[in-house]
């Protein structure tokens, strides 16, 4: 029998993390700055707290598998593909690689900013081992996947983040790798791209036996795509198995979510202490009232705060915008951003949604998905809804809310927030 092409044992990856102690007065920060002048190693101000991203992590691949690598966001799945990538080295345990990598994990990732797409395509090709020959065999193939014909010539730094991930997707797929790693990066792509990567990603290992790992928060990719899951939380392996059981048991972890929550990261600088909301279930035209609160761990502008619904194919039906107006929220250390209101007349096909952020910030972009979870039961019979295609859809829900910053964690608000120009 032959060897798996990816051996996994005991990986563990650990970080530290520092945080800065408030001094209370300047005479304080003052005194503790003349002191550590005459102290070696540490500041007497910075606390480091041991985290874990993955503990004790093992499995097997083999040759010709697509594998999905699922779990809530923290869970440590791109922790896991950048050991995998050889991007990160582990704390603990080991890593085997049987056959050339080519990594999608996000958008930068592989091409150098001042070189042209063309010079871009054979770097990857010569960085995969491949000889100039073979890259100018596939490259006509490879510049019609991407649809960058025109913006051939052009320094790779000046393309949308679109063309960047079909470039980067397309050289990834067609230079022959024997193992293809594909993060959550395909999410920046259209609709009939993503769909189109698919096909790809499917034929490269039906027809060529290429092994596939693939992140995704789509569950309808991963059902489509994938012939074994393996289910992360919280740095370790919960499930390894077939698709159908595998999906079964994330679905299963994202909704056993209480309405109310304990604090979770959400980006470097922020931190999300609670998120409420009532009434629980949610009838379908009645109001949902919510509250959350945002601790700053840093001093960061939130350009873009959205509230995010996701049906049980981890699909996106529905959104709802926490700014007020066009403008953004300035916090700076130790601040809590509260937001307290309702979402009038929720328009969505009953069933239950998984509840997530968007969120952009001067440090930070990205989803954060599956933090709780929540009921929609029918409307009343006296309200019955027509459910038309468009309720299936990106449904835009009616905020209403007032938003106030607070000094410390209380529950008085400090005054109101002071709004910044967007960027």
């Amino acid at each position: 029998m032959s060897q798996p092409i990816i051996s996994v044992e005991g990986l563990g990856k650990r970080y530290f993390l520092s945080h800065q102690k408030r001094q209370d007065t300047l005479r304080d920060s003052l005194t503790h700055g003349v002191r550590n002048l005459f102290k070696s190693g540490q500041s007497a101000t910075t606390a480091r707290e041991e985290f874990w991203a993955l503990r004790d992590v093992s499995f097997q691949v083999n040759q010709g598998d697509v594998v999905g690598i699922i779990g809530r966001n923290g869970a440590g799945k791109s922790t896991l593909l950048k050991i995998l990538s050889r991007i990160t080295e582990p704390t603990t345990g080991r890593a085997v690689i049987r056959g050339r990598v080519a990594s999608l994990l996000e958008v930068g990732t592989g091409f150098h900013p001042e070189l042209s797409g063309r010079e871009n395509i054979f770097l990857n090709g010569a960085i995969l081992g491949m000889s100039r020959a073979e890259i100018t065999r596939k490259f006509d193939e490879i510049v019609v996947f991407a649809e960058v014909e025109r913006f051939l010539d052009t320094q790779v730094k000046h393309y949308s983040s679109g063309m960047y991930v079909r470039l980067a997707f397309a050289v990834a797929a067609h230079l022959e790798p024997e193992i293809l790693i594909v993060d959550e990066v395909l999410a920046v792509g259209d609709a009939d791209f993503q769909r189109k990567c698919l096909r790809k990603m499917n034929d490269v290992t039906k027809q060529e036996g290429r092994t596939i790992l693939f992140v995704s928060h789509q569950l309808t990719s991963i059902q489509q795509l994938c012939n074994r899951v393996i289910l992360l939380q919280r740095g370790q392996v919960t499930h390894n198995t077939d698709t159908k059981t595998g999906l079964a048991a994330y679905q299963a972890q994202s909704t056993d979510l209480t309405t109310t929550l304990s604090a979770l990261d959400l980006g470097a600088e922020l931190k999300l202490l609670s998120f409420e909301f009532s009434p629980v279930p949610v009838r379908v035209f009645s109001d949902l009232n919510f509250e959350l609160r945002l601790l700053a761990r840093g001093d960061c502008r939130i350009h873009d705060l959205c509230l995010l619904l996701y049906n049980d194919h981890g699909q996106r039906a529905a959104i709802a915008d926490l700014r007020q107006a066009a403008h953004s929220y300035m916090l700076t250390t130790g601040q809590i951003l509260r937001l307290s209101g309702s979402i009038n007349r929720i328009a969505l096909v009953p069933g239950t949604y998984l509840i997530g952020f968007y969120l952009r910030t001067n440090m930070h972009m990205g989803d954060h998905h599956a933090i709780k979870s929540i009921e929609v039961h029918p409307a009343a019979s006296s309200q019955l809804m027509s459910y038309a295609p468009e309720h299936l859809g990106n449904v835009a829900l009616d905020p209403r809310f007032s938003a106030a910053i607070e000094a410390d964690d209380t529950t008085q608000p400090a005054g109101n927030p002071t709004p910044e120009s967007r960027a």
